[in-house]
């Protein structure tokens, strides 16, 4: 397999997390089980396959390589791939490709799809993806994949599975739906987008930013530009019901040491063995 960009992997549960995230220089992320990826601040090589992406913002950390992982995949004669991200930044990132396609003599075939909060995706009869708003420095949207289970419904649990058929079979819905939230992805976002989210506090996993984490960054100037600090993590704490929390994006100011420095002294038992650090 060809390397050409940074990738860490972990393992949870039945999901494989990859992918690698410093601030202002490349976020992308991708979960092979879910068949989703996040974020185009770089391209792996070995993330080609993948193709149903959602971009969270339009920061050129988090987009830049868009057009080269749709170059590669026409190159491999792969289908187009599907592209969600902020309506916003839908003709823009158009603009980019058109521009990127004159320059390679080549097109670049994609289907791009304008998201707003609230939207619902579905990725297939057991996923759907639901998307809320963070609060960042330009417009940006958070993502939750959901599993989806048919359930029957409390009044026909008792039922004979005959009777249960013969209802069904006349048009009766015996089934109820119920939701799992197995990932989030916050993006960058001030902490007002997991806030206004709840299941980002619920989901088994949750990829966030945690930007900032040394005690003297101010943190009043870090939500104005929309980050998070470690601090906000701390305050938190209680709310937090996820199996798994990574916290990623840290500045380009810390060295991988520093990091775990900072973050170990303040919370010594990371969030009970909860929370890794994507360095």
């Amino acid at each position: 397999m060809i390397e050409n960009a940074p990738l860490k992997t972990h393992k949870h549960r039945d999901l494989t997390i990859e992918g690698y995230s410093r601030a202002a220089v490349q976020t992308y992320w991708r979960i092979p089980e879910l068949k989703v990826g996040f974020d185009f601040g770089a391209q792996p090589w070995s993330f080609m396959g993948t193709d149903t992406w959602f971009v969270s913002h339009g920061h050129l950390d988090h987009v830049i390589a868009l057009p080269v992982y749709v170059g590669r995949r026409r190159m491999m004669k792969m289908e187009p791939p599907t592209i969600y991200l902020p309506e916003s930044i839908v003709e823009p990132v158009k603009q980019l490709l058109r521009t990127c396609a004159r320059m390679d003599r080549g097109r670049l075939p994609c289907r791009l799809v304008g998201l707003n909060a609230g939207d619902e995706v579905e990725l297939s009869r057991e996923l759907v993806v639901t998307v809320s708003a963070t609060r960042h420095s330009v417009p940006s949207l958070g993502f939750v994949v959901w599993e989806r289970r048919k359930k029957l419904k409390p009044e026909f649990q008792d039922l004979p599975g005959e009777r249960i058929r013969d209802l069904r079979l006349s048009g009766v819905e015996v089934t109820q739906e119920r939701r799992i939230a197995r990932l989030a992805y916050l993006g960058d976002s001030a902490p007002q987008g997991l806030d206004d989210c709840p299941a980002m506090y619920e989901a088994q996993v949750l990829i966030l930013e945690l930007t900032f984490v040394a005690p003297s960054h101010r943190k009043d100037k870090l939500r104005k530009f929309g980050h998070i600090h470690l601090d906000d993590l701390i305050a938190r704490r209680e709310r937090f019901r996820n199996e798994l929390i990574i916290g990623s994006h840290f500045s380009t100011r810390y060295h991988s040491r520093q990091i775990r420095r900072f973050v170990e002294k303040a919370v010594p038992d990371m969030f009970d063995g909860r929370l890794l650090l994507w360095v």
